[in-house]
């Protein structure tokens, strides 16, 4: 009798566990296809299979591809930096393969891309889990401050055109009615129901590792390393180089069609900004936030909503493919390089 009991509890366990898997893959699936639908509900797929194959000047398309390989590069010789302290060096090599495969990871599931990460280094090079996991948290809050500083900036200096297009457009702030009888006001609404439930996650998850002392101290090793690092100006610097890297990665696609060429440097970083703060939201790759970010921003430079869609649609898709074959790359690396050892 308590062995079936166990074994019923087992098997309830474990399909729970399946449920909590397939959620994860599931509801951010959903919601992005439920973001993009709204967003491109009304679009011309055959003009963007033209322009895609005639209307892109790939030059600088190409120019774009390749800081969005080097702002990895960048992250993989900064995380170096944070494992440095904690008497691990892994090679250089699997640093970058780790990193290009944590973004891939990421398509399938939000944000498993920074666990997995960790999990290619404890597996290639011998690297605590525990520790290496403390690093990226360390890592991350870096990022969060220079996200937060680079907004800062773009505000400065975008303010007063902010102004002036409500000014002498007449824009006004919509009544309720109107705000809850729009489809943005849902798609919204979505973006901060999908954050909350990544900070629930998180935070769940943070609860299961105060359930083992050794996992907490280790990862607290990891995210104080910050403070033993070799070279803090070395550290700054890909971390000022990583960010560059981002911003032309976007910033040069603006150049690859006409109707977005003479949006200048300040657009570019307002849609920047708004795209990196899209990305927050729990879907793959930012699928559908990213493109109502994006197109709402350049809309309020004077780009049509059917080229906004169009520059959105075209620049994920293909930054998106970028980060599979980066993925596959890495994958295949790892493998041949973990054969020959």
């Amino acid at each position: 009798m308590k062995n079936e009991e166990f074994n019923g509890g087992r098997t309830k366990r474990a399909h729970e566990g399946l449920y909590r898997n397939l959620a994860k893959v599931v509801l951010p699936l959903l919601l992005s296809a439920f973001i993009l639908y709204w967003v491109y509900r009304d679009f011309d797929f055959a003009q963007a299979a033209l322009v895609l194959r005639h209307g892109i000047r790939w030059e600088w398309m190409c120019l774009s591809l390749f800081f969005g390989v080097w702002s990895h590069v960048e992250r993989a010789l900064r995380w170096r930096q944070t494992l440095e302290p904690l008497g691990c060096r892994p090679r250089s090599s699997h640093l970058v393969d780790a990193v290009y495969l944590s973004y891939a990871t990421s398509l399938v599931i939000p944000r498993v891309g920074e666990v997995s990460r960790c999990g290619v280094l404890s597996r290639c090079d011998g690297v605590p889990f525990s520790k290496s996991l403390g690093t990226v948290v360390t890592e991350r809050l870096v990022d969060i401050l220079c996200l937060l500083l680079i907004t800062g900036a773009t505000l400065l200096l975008e303010l007063p055109v902010f102004l002036t297009f409500f000014r002498q457009t007449g824009t006004k702030i919509p009544s309720l009615v109107h705000l809850f009888g729009s489809p943005w006001f849902y798609v919204a609404l979505f973006c901060v129901a999908g954050v909350v439930v990544l900070l629930v996650w998180l935070a769940r998850m943070l609860v299961v590792f105060e359930r083992v002392r050794g996992v907490v101290l280790d990862v607290w090793q990891g995210v104080m390393s910050l403070r033993r690092v070799r070279s803090v100006p070395l550290f700054l610097l890909h971390t000022v180089l990583m960010w560059l890297c981002y911003f032309l990665h976007f910033y040069l696609t603006l150049y690859c069609f006409p109707f977005t060429s003479g949006l200048g440097l300040q657009a570019g970083l307002v849609m920047f900004v708004a795209g990196a703060f899209a990305v927050i939201v729990p879907t793959p790759n930012g699928a559908g936030p990213w493109h109502f970010a994006v197109i709402t921003m350049m809309m309020l430079y004077g780009v049509s909503s059917a080229d906004a869609a169009l520059f959105a649609l075209l620049v994920h898709g293909i930054q998106t493919l970028l980060v599979i074959v980066l993925g596959l790359w890495g994958w295949l690396h790892l493998a041949w390089s973990g054969r020959r050892k």
